[in-house]
């Protein structure tokens, strides 16, 4: 896991290496401005760069980011922008260091640096980083706006300037620039996950400056980012005599007249799951069309031909998921509040399952403790109030799981695992040719699967959204994002689960 620490806890981990490392906070800026310079020159080979840096530690990496790239044979110019009375110790080494290699400075103090960028350079923007806590002003915000309209391609050191850590609420969104790419150091930062910040991150990568490692483990972090290495650990074993008895039975609750595909969808990918059976409950109608859609599946039949208004209690599972497609009238809601009272298994609660529970709010305090929740943001939002940002959304779902003792899956581009002791785990895997309708749905039928086989919920959902994203990655790639659709996720999970074990 990469953790995401705040700024407070990132300085401290910075004091640590020094000490332990035997290094100057001079060395250490000496190299995390070589790593961004590397960084640079693998894409970059033949550019040539405008490094706009600030007085702060922020613009001694950018010095040094110029330096590397001058060594490496790129043209490279150098803004510096003053902001405060004197330059960080660090920053006055680096930039007196530029100048005795025989390279100027531009010096800009009214902002005014529209005529400066050159339609031809990457914009290297190492202005401001990690720490600030209140929104940019005067010449600093100046310089902001000028870089949004006039710079054709931006990457951002550490955090775009003007942007905060975490929460971005309160911020000025002028006065934060809009980075094309970010180049985070060290571990990555809350604010490069949430949604409200599409516009000012672009995509970001976190570089490896060699903090301490052991000091990072010691500082508590509420919010972490998977890797490939911690969902490998949570496949089940398969062994020689396994027979599909003892790999599970999921049952799904799902469809009725109109949205039988939804049923379809999470059946599927349920089948691909692992899971040995899966079982799907179904309006009698929509028999043949899953017997036809999904042969591998076994069929429940509901009296209503029409919309689900029974449990299907004779059907002995080993998880059941619930939701996708089921509509919200009474009939329907009896058959969720049997599912929480009744099925004595683990339960996953999807799509209009959320709707129904948003319409009974009693309901929740009888949640079976681990239940998982899958909510894209509208449907969390009716489960509480509405959200104004995806921080405030993010501190209601951990707080919604702590409260009820439940797994919430927040959906999104970086998707929140929030567990019932208040950790948060973010998906890093998942492709913009995701969001279509259906995906939902194929998520549902994957993690009732790993229930089914008896995986931990917060374990499920882990290993459930990383493998869904990864398969959403794989899609993308082969058939491209603007044409792909739900079902070509589900075509590609055997692959994305031979990637998560080693095997492909």
């Amino acid at each position: 896991m990469l953790r995401i620490l705040g700024t407070e806890a990132m300085r401290r981990v910075e004091a640590v290496t020094i000490e332990r490392q035997g290094v100057t906070s001079l060395d250490l800026m000496e190299r995390a401005g070589k790593v961004c310079a590397d960084w640079f020159l693998k894409r970059f080979p033949a550019r040539t760069f405008l490094v706009l840096v600030g007085q702060g530690n922020n613009g001694g990496d950018g010095y040094v980011i110029a330096r590397a790239l001058k060594e490496g044979g790129c043209r490279v110019r150098v803004c510096e922008v003053p902001h405060r009375q004197q330059p960080s110790p660090d920053q006055a080494v680096n930039a007196q260091r530029w100048r005795s290699s025989g390279c100027e400075v531009l010096v800009v103090e009214d902002g005014s640096i529209g005529d400066v960028i050159a339609e031809h350079e990457v914009v290297i923007d190492a202005l401001m980083g990690m720490g600030l806590d209140r929104p940019l002003e005067g010449v600093l915000k100046n310089v902001v706006m000028a870089i949004n309209a006039h710079a054709r391609f931006v990457v951002s050191i550490d955090l775009p300037s003007g942007m905060f850590a975490e929460d971005n609420s309160g911020n000025d969104p002028k006065g934060i620039v809009r980075a094309h790419r970010v180049l985070t150091l060290g571990l990555p930062k809350l604010a490069l996950l949430l949604p409200e910040n599409e516009a000012f991150v672009g995509y970001w990568d976190c570089l490896d400056i060699g903090l301490d490692a052991e000091a990072i483990r010691t500082e508590s972090a509420t919010y972490q980012l998977m890797d490939e290495t911690d969902v490998t650990e949570l496949m089940p074993e398969r062994r020689r005599f396994d027979h599909k008895g003892r790999n599970g039975h999921a049952l799904l609750i799902a469809g009725r007249q109109g949205m039988a595909g939804a049923a379809v969808l999470a059946a599927s990918a349920a089948r691909r799951s692992g899971c040995g059976l899966v079982t799907v409950h179904v309006p009698s109608d929509l028999a043949t069309l899953i017997h036809l859609a999904a042969p591998e599946c076994l069929v429940s039949l509901d009296r209503d031909p029409m919309l689900i208004t029974e449990f299907p209690h004779k059907v002995n599972c080993s998880a059941l998921g619930i939701g996708p497609g089921l509509g919200t009238k009474a009939e329907t809601a009896t058959v969720l509040k049997r599912s929480i009272v009744d099925a004595g298994v683990p339960l996953l609660i999807d799509a209009d399952g959320l709707n129904l529970l948003a319409e009974n709010p009693t309901w929740l305090a009888f949640l079976p403790k681990n239940s998982i929740l899958t909510p894209h943001p509208g449907e969390f939002d009716r489960l509480g109030r509405r959200s104004t940002s995806g921080h405030e959304r993010l501190q209601r779902a951990r707080a919604f799981a702590q409260r009820f003792q439940v797994v919430v899956v927040l959906k999104g581009a970086f998707t929140a695992i929030c567990g019932p002791d208040g950790d948060v785990v973010f998906n890093p895997k998942g492709s913009p040719g995701m969001a279509k309708g259906g995906s939902g749905d194929v998520l549902t039928g994957i993690i009732t699967g790993l229930l089914a086989q008896g995986i931990a919920p917060f374990s499920a959902a882990m290993l459930g959204a990383y493998a869904h994203g990864l398969a959403g990655e794989l899609a993308g790639g082969d058939v491209g994002i603007d044409g792909m659709v739900a079902t070509d996720i589900i075509d590609r999970l055997p692959l994305a689960w031979k990637r998560i074990r080693g095997l492909a």
